[in-house]
């Protein structure tokens, strides 16, 4: 065979196979030979690929009768993708055998490591692995937006139920957290706290006083909280935890006196010193209130009675005091 032929199989069937009469590889395409892992020049060509579709074929004889026939065959060892074939026999007891990777192209090139240079120039799989990689990358797009538009998402509503001023959440997220723990029925208690002395802070040391006043008890309210409790700013210096499941009194008194001593520590600005105290009202439920307004509505009877009682102090709206007290503005006006 002339060099000329040779270098045309090379160029438009990189994964062609010559056989000789005996069955041996006398030549073979350059991509067929890193398909192979090694030189494949004189090694007998079944011994290197296994025919498993026709089956039976043996024998340079078998191979010769698959003439025109598509066959499956695949690497005896290695990495064995699946390859498509066709023999044409020589008319002097030799053969030629093309082959392809098929549908197994993906796998081929990630196995072997190849690149457009190892394809004939007409083969179709080209192109093909650049739309199967323009698709990736248009899905890589498509998930990295989705994933942009969902933290984005997340975002806007993390801020639509977040107060900017302190970090916790307002009363928004109060109001949807009350009418889903109501319709849960689960046993929960609200703390209803407002500040004391609040007023005087603002009009005698200014609004940023103010502001470093409501952040420093923000902190001591989420440090009173649980994972799966709710604190929030419901109001200028109104403030609301919802705790889940707890309505054990004693261990609620604790929270709220140790919240009290919290808030009453001096808070530095500039420097001066804010000094706040809070008055609280707690209101228990067993789960079998449903109505959110009339939990928040009792939660501030509870509130008043504390503040009548002579501020930083805490009432439960069960006290007798707190529940004989009618929910008068008048109580919390001008603190």
């Amino acid at each position: 065979m002339t060099q000329f032929p040779i270098e045309m199989l090379h160029r438009f069937s990189p994964m062609h196979a010559v056989l000789d009469s005996t069955g041996h590889i006398i030549q073979a395409g350059p991509t067929l030979h890193k398909v192979g892992g090694t030189s494949l020049d004189g090694k007998r060509f079944l011994e290197i690929f296994e025919i498993y579709r026709p089956r039976s074929v043996l024998s340079m004889s078998d191979l010769l009768k698959t003439e025109g026939r598509k066959l499956h065959l695949r690497l005896r060892s290695g990495v064995r993708t699946p390859l498509k074939g066709v023999l044409s026999s020589d008319g002097r007891g030799g053969a030629v055998i093309n082959m392809s990777f098929g549908i197994a192209v993906i796998d081929a090139v990630r196995d072997y490591a190849l690149t457009s240079t190892d394809f004939a120039p007409t083969d179709l799989a080209v192109e093909m692995l650049y739309l199967v990689e323009a698709k990736s990358a248009a899905m890589d797009a498509s998930r990295n937006l989705n994933t942009r538009l969902q933290g984005a998402m997340v975002a806007a509503e993390k801020r639509a139920f977040t107060d900017t001023l302190t970090g916790l959440h307002n009363r928004r997220a109060v109001d949807q957290v009350l009418d889903r723990i109501c319709r849960s029925g689960q046993p929960f208690s609200l703390m209803h706290i407002d500040l004391d002395f609040f007023k005087q802070v603002n009009d005698t040391m200014g609004h940023a006083a103010g502001d470093q006043v409501l952040r420093c008890c923000a902190r001591a309210m989420a440090d009173t909280s649980r994972k799966d409790d709710t604190a929030a700013r419901v109001g200028g210096d109104e403030f609301v935890i919802i705790y889940s499941t707890l309505t054990n009194r004693a261990r609620l008194s604790d929270l709220a006196g140790h919240l009290i001593s919290r808030i009453e520590q001096p808070i530095p600005f500039e420097d001066q010193v804010c000094n706040v105290s809070a008055s609280i009202g707690i209101y228990c439920s067993d789960g079998s209130e449903q109505d959110p307004a009339r939990i928040m509505e009792q939660a501030d009877i509870a509130l008043y009675a504390a503040k009548r009682g002579g501020r930083a102090q805490f009432r439960f709206f069960e006290d007798q005091e707190a529940v004989n007290t009618s929910a008068d503005p008048s109580a919390i006006a001008g603190e």
